[in-house]
């Protein structure tokens, strides 16, 4: 008890100590002689725990590029400024989860009241951004409208600056556009403030208008209601609002499931229902659709595989380490209150030990660590007969690209739609070290573990290519027509009338 109170009390005036230090570090220009020291920080760092740095750039193009980056940095900035400076060249490694952590929530905290943009859903075509649904009917603006400009700055620029923000594994270039489409105005807030209005050209059959768009203030109380909404409607929907299942004919010979992200909340319960009511129907067509799935969960996608096949199988491959400490520096006290800080401090030792024990050296003299995935696992009991289809698009990310790459390689689905956004041979992920720069405060998350799915890698520098590739037009989202499940129903109609 002694020993907990004397932690409380440490890390209660550290962590105040910490919160004062970082306003005034926010408030503060920061010296370029700091700033250069942060980037070679950042550079250390990645280089001691990082197990792929110089996979998809060499480290002689890299060093470089840190060099020159230091060169430009010749006057004071501020943490956002410095951002802007920093992450394009993080980008340039290519490992998509590599990417500081944007320096947007205190501002938005301060700010109060509803996005100036939130009027609209979005979608980005050959660098051109469009309205793709005005639900409010703002202006009665048409969905398909082209927004050329920003209080006359034209889109093309943000696009093309935003674009050098976002990391792409490896080569790919379909997860930008998907990715960028959610971030520009996130982007656009953090190089402008929080504006109470905006002026916009747009174009729409070969006309254009201009609007000004006015940020729709919240009372507090309305705020509060806002949040209170949004945590019971969170609580509700894990299991309905993440994944979504139904049969899409009368007979119910064709079963659809919609994953959004593998969270894992409650996946193996909604696994083990959904195919159970598939067995008990008898489908012959399964359709999985993870099409604008950012990814998530190892051991969701091992669980969905484990119905998706007959046989026993290994999902991935063992996963590399830089060294046999980097599961140590995982940021154990990483936002805990001072009690928190305390109750830790008494479990380190069974932390410290957990990671010790699932961390082994190869007879390639490399270390690993040993997660459930990398294991063989039995299929499920109701697994799967039938014809799997799978819908992916550049959207398809992370866990989503190894669950089709892993798919694809054994040849238990049928692949549709648009190279995915994440690698066909894996990514750098599963745990990470948040490493805050000493005097930006900014956070570099480093992902801590090599992932390969369990297939011979093909070294493509590429997302999962699908076996059938449908590309989607702005019409056809504009439209709601879904060419890439309409193709596969069509595909499935056909079979159906073979004798």
């Amino acid at each position: 008890m002694k020993i907990s109170l004397i932690l409380f009390g440490f890390f209660f005036l550290w962590s105040c100590s910490s919160v004062a230090n970082s306003e005034q570090q926010d408030a503060a220009l920061i010296e370029p002689d700091q700033l250069k020291k942060d980037v070679d920080y950042a550079y250390s760092k990645l280089k001691e725990m990082h197990p792929q740095l110089y996979r998809y750039t060499t480290r002689k193009d890299l060093d470089y590029r840190i060099d020159s980056l230091k060169q430009t940095i010749n006057k004071p900035l501020t943490p956002i400024e410095f951002y802007f400076k920093l992450q394009p060249v993080i980008t340039t490694i290519r490992e998509g989860h590599l990417s500081l952590m944007i320096p947007f929530e205190k501002l938005k905290k301060e700010y109060g009241g509803r996005k100036l943009f939130n009027y609209f859903k979005y979608a980005i075509k050959d660098n051109h951004l469009y309205i793709i649904e005005n639900k409010d009917s703002i202006y009665n603006i048409k969905p398909g409208t082209e927004i050329v400009s920003i209080d006359d700055v034209p889109v093309i620029s943000y696009i093309n600056r935003y674009k050098n923000l976002i990391s792409s594994d490896g080569r790919n270039k379909t997860f930008i556009p998907y990715y960028l489409k959610d971030m520009i105005f996130i982007f656009f807030c953090m190089e402008n403030g929080f504006l109470d209005h905006v002026r916009i050209e747009t174009l729409y059959n070969n006309e254009k208008k201009s609007y000004t768009l006015e940020r729709q203030k919240q009372s507090d109380q309305e705020r509060e209601k806002l949040k209170g909404l949004t945590a019971s409607k969170s609580s509700r929907s894990q299991c309905s609002g993440t994944r979504n299942f139904q049969f899409l004919d009368d007979d119910n010979s064709i079963a659809y499931i919609n994953i959004k992200r593998f969270s894992d909340n409650h996946s193996d319960k909604f696994y083990r229902d959904t195919f159970e009511r598939i067995k008990e129907a008898k489908s012959s067509y399964l359709i999985l659709d993870i099409r604008d799935n950012y990814g998530g969960s190892l051991q969701e996608i091992n669980t969905l595989y484990s119905y998706l096949v007959s046989e026993p199988f290994t999902l991935i491959k063992p996963s590399r380490l830089n060294s046999g400490f980097t599961p140590l520096k995982t940021n154990y006290f990483k936002k805990s209150s001072p009690l928190e800080y305390a109750l830790k401090g008494i479990t380190y030792p069974t932390y410290f030990f957990l990671k010790t024990f699932h961390t082994y050296k190869g007879t390639d003299g490399k270390f690993y660590y040993k997660i459930k995935a990398d294991n063989v696992t039995k299929p499920s009991k109701n697994a799967f007969q039938g014809k799997i289809f799978v819908l992916v698009n550049g959207g398809s990310y992370s866990a989503s690209s190894i669950i089709s790459s892993k798919l694809k390689f054994d040849k238990k689905a049928l692949l549709v739609g648009e190279e995915t956004g994440g690698a066909n041979d894996g990514t750098v992920a599963g745990f990470y070290s948040y490493q805050v720069l000493p005097n930006s405060k900014l956070t570099l998350p480093i992902g801590l573990l090599l992932v390969n799915p369990n297939i011979t890698l093909t070294n493509s520098q590429r997302g999962v290519i699908p076996d059938v590739a449908i590309p989607e037009t702005l019409q056809d989202i504009i439209n709601k027509n879904d060419v890439q499940l309409n193709w596969v129903k069509s595909e499935i109609e056909k079979e159906k009338k073979k004798p």
